[in-house]
């Protein structure tokens, strides 16, 4: 049973929740015999007090934090380094690793993902920084057992950096903001609530992390409980729970939309630093006496039950019980979701996955940083000992998460066992996560214990006419499945024994193959550029006006990162940014890169002092209709596009969805609220305006002209409300936009164009 407080709540000794009350007050001198004052009780999280020592301005409602580390991945260092290369970068300042577990499949694309391996490797020397051979370890989980440390903080260029259960508050954010900490600067956020995650009881056998996780992001998502704050889990259930499975919990936390996560250590986190040769990193970490949290969610973990996540959002969650007895319903909702992703560009059904009354799934997937951990491993072995998947369609891939956790696999025998059923061990390997490995078959249902089931995600096309889905699950639940030979069952209904094993670190695996440069730079290394590896082209400083023109216009509830940049074989692009751009909402609009390219070459005209009028008598209306109020507005004029999204950002840290609009011209987005913090912060990063609407407010449509007057001056003078207008019918109607809230940093990066033009100055 998952419940959720009304408002702030405090946590007194650990034990007891008080709500925050009229009786609050009363209610915890009874418990201590103090009167504490919020404020006072506020700074007794855990999260507040990492914060704090991190934060390096003089005020803790506006932070400036310095992280401790710095880790990314092979989609994304290339981006960043040339980023920061371009900036002046001359050596890393902290520890940065660069793992190499997402372009890890080098036959795509020809040499191009390889050549960005020894890239990094050469970066890692030059700058002085730590390269993670593809193969050896998935970047979470490499950050696990090398990297996390109690009460450090460590930023990701990927979403799901979360280390909270080891009492490491990781956060995973676009490219730049990694850029600014390789530059000395800052990362500049208010201080962020704190939401309590109060564990009680002990989970059932069959019971796995991913169940948690899929029950409490389906408590959660929707109404925004917890966006963009930070969860803390307490409670006397923390206990009852191993390391590895806290942190099955703790890396889905991301999909909550959550800011970043901590939890309360104990003597079984102290094992696992003494177990991975780092005993000096244990921080004991508990809340103080009396704690305020801004929301409390308390959570019985013996309620839980095997869930699944149905197409196509980690939060569209049931029980598999649910899903078993409501099997026609379930299914006719995923199909409705279809219809709001695809339209009617491919026809989607999951009726025909009904056989003799039961789910058929095509396919399982126990991979990456949620699913690849030693105890779901080990404990899908056991549900599997002795059974076979069967010679029909449907397949098993398992991905341990790194080679040190394969290692103890095949040495305690769950290796074999699983070889033995027909399930085939790859090594560590993100690929089944973002759809650049075991893309299913068309219309194949997959399920998966890993991070998301977007639409398209797992590698299919819907512009070439492919379709498959994928649900989320946890490995005890999959194993069950496969035990059966394919018809969903709930790892609750296995009747056998779920061994504990113990885990044995082989800290030589990472000695032998990786180089780290322990901090100490070589600057006559040469770094290695393959033929894909591009500069950032150059980009421009904010105009004092701007003429858009709306190119895309998207009215899904969200939008997904995967759809405003998608994933799969585009990752081998993202080392050249034109290159990567023509993918830009390709899976959601085809037609966006042709006309944003279109405006873009408009603003190339006009800085080249061409006539930016010829053969186009649609923007030469527009402009006579401006010039009629506004004699000026050529004088200094930005032309671009935009596009509008109902909530454009889900998921994904990566830039790049923000980069490639600006590449092909963007200027802006206009949204009525943006899904994430991450990816509004990836717009300013590279320059481009997060423009706000009131909901039921749409004064224009796709192909649309806008005016903006004086944005120049608005983003300076921090505006409350902008003024814009819509050229309809050779008239100019005017309505309002906001920017939100937004730091003088982020307000100097949009007038200087990008982050790129801001350090140059």
């Amino acid at each position: 049973m998952i419940t959720l407080s009304d408002g702030g709540a405090y946590l007194v000794n650990g034990t007891d929740i008080v709500a925050a009350d009229v009786n609050a007050k009363a209610a915890i001198e009874s418990k201590t015999g103090k009167n504490v004052s919020v404020e006072e009780a506020v700074k007794n999280t855990i999260a507040y007090g990492i914060l704090e020592a991190h934060n390096t301005s003089d005020n803790m409602d506006k932070l400036k934090i310095r992280f401790d580390k710095l880790t990314s991945h092979d989609i994304t260092f290339v981006g960043i380094i040339q980023t920061a290369r371009a900036s002046g970068l001359e050596k890393f300042p902290m520890p940065y690793v660069l793992t190499n577990c997402h372009n890890s499949l080098c036959a795509v694309g020809g040499t191009i993902n390889e050549d960005d391996h020894m890239y990094g490797l050469t970066c890692a020397k030059k700058y002085g920084g730590v390269y993670v051979p593809p193969h050896q370890a998935v970047i979470h989980q490499f950050a696990r057992e090398m990297l996390a440390g109690g009460g450090k903080m460590i930023l990701g260029s990927d979403s799901h950096t979360r280390y909270g259960a080891l009492g490491t508050m990781a956060m995973g954010e676009g490219g730049p903001e990694l850029v600014k900490q390789l530059l000395n600067q800052t990362y500049d956020i208010d201080r962020p609530g704190v939401i309590g995650i109060y564990l009680t009881g002990t989970p059932v056998k069959g019971v796995g992390p991913q169940d948690v996780a899929i029950a409490l992001i389906g408590a959660v998502f929707a109404n925004g409980y917890v966006k963009n704050k930070v969860l803390e889990f307490v409670g006397p259930g923390v206990a009852n729970i191993s390391p590895d499975f806290r942190i099955g919990i703790d890396v889905m936390t991301t999909e909550t939309t959550c800011l970043s996560s901590i939890w309360e250590t104990d003597d079984q986190v102290k094992e696992f630093y003494d177990i991975h040769g780092r005993s000096e990193d244990f921080v004991l970490l508990k809340p103080g006496e009396v704690a305020y949290y801004d929301g409390m969610i308390t959570i019985d973990l013996s309620t839980i039950r095997p869930m699944i996540a149905m197409p196509f959002h980690p939060s569209n969650a049931y029980t598999i019980e649910e899903v078993n007895a409501n099997l026609k319903d379930v299914l006719h909702d995923v199909e409705e979701r279809a219809k709001v992703s695809f339209g009617d560009s491919v026809e989607f059904s999951l009726q025909d996955k009904i056989r003799n009354g039961k789910l058929y799934v095509d396919q399982g997937v126990i991979a990456g940083c949620a699913g690849g951990g030693f105890e779901n491993i080990c404990a899908a072995a056991d549900i599997l000992k002795g059974k076979y998947i069967g010679a029909d369609e449907f397949t098993l891939n398992v991905y341990p998460a790194s080679t040190p956790i394969y290692m103890e696999l095949m040495k305690n025998g769950c290796a074999a066992t699983l070889l033995e059923t027909g399930a085939v061990l790859k090594t560590a390997f993100c690929g089944p996560c973002f759809g650049a490995g075991d893309t299913p078959a068309n219309n194949a249902f997959s399920i998966r214990h890993s991070t998301r089931n977007f639409p398209n995600r797992e590698g299919s096309k819907v512009q070439n006419g492919q379709v498959a889905s994928v649900a989320l699950m946890d490995a005890r639940s999959i194993a069950a499945t496969a035990a059966n030979k394919g018809y969903l069952t709930p790892a609750t209904d296995f009747d056998g024994d779920i061994a504990t094993y113990a885990y044995h670190f082989d800290e030589n695996i990472y000695k032998n193959r990786v180089f780290d440069s322990k901090g100490v730079a070589d600057p006559s290394v040469e770094i290695k550029f393959g033929p894909n590896i591009k500069d950032w082209p150059t980009m421009c400083e904010l105009p004092d006006n701007l003429m858009l023109r709306v190119v895309s216009e998207i009215h899904d509830p969200v939008t997904t990162t995967d759809e405003l940049i998608p994933s799969g074989e585009t990752s081998s692009f993202r080392s050249n940014p034109l290159g990567l751009a023509e993918f830009t909402l390709s899976r959601k609009d085809p037609e966006y890169v042709g006309r944003a390219k279109d405006m873009r070459s408009v603003q190339e005209d006009l800085m080249a002092g061409k006539d930016v009028y010829n053969d186009r008598p649609g923007l030469k209306s527009a402009m006579d209709a401006v010039k009629a109020v506004y004699a000026d507005a050529e004088k200094s004029i930005g032309y671009g596009s935009t596009i509008f999204a109902v909530k454009p950002g889900d998921g994904s840290a990566r830039e790049q969805a923000a980069s490639c609009q600006k590449v092909l011209g963007g200027w802006a987005n206009i949204a009525n609220e943006y899904a994430t913090k991450r990816y509004r912060s990836n717009l300013m990063n590279w320059g481009m305006l997060p423009l706000l609407i009131k909901e039921g407010e749409l004064p224009f449509k796709n192909l649309d002209y806008i005016f903006i007057p004086d944005i120049k001056t608005a983003v300076a003078e921090k505006t409350a409300v902008i003024k814009a207008y819509v050229i309809s019918a050779g008239k100019l109607e005017e309505f309002e936009l906001t920017l939100g809230d937004m730091t003088d940093e982020e307000r100097q990066i949009i007038l200087a164009g990008c982050l790129i033009n801001y350090n140059r100055v």
